[in-house]
């Protein structure tokens, strides 16, 4: 599962940048978690519906 995620991440939005410094990135990780992972995201606790 982690893997997955790690896959993800470094696709969408850390290989298409270039950061300025620590700080610059762990904002963009912290946003593309809680706006986009989490809205696409399928949860086995609602019946593997994202929660959108």
């Amino acid at each position: 599962m982690a893997e997955s995620f790690f896959n993800l991440l470094k696709c969408e939005i850390i290989r298409l940048r270039t950061y300025r410094g620590r700080d610059e990135a762990r904002q963009n990780v912290f946003d593309y978690i809680e706006i986009s992972y989490n809205s696409k995201r399928k949860h086995v606790r609602n019946g593997m519906l994202s929660p959108v």
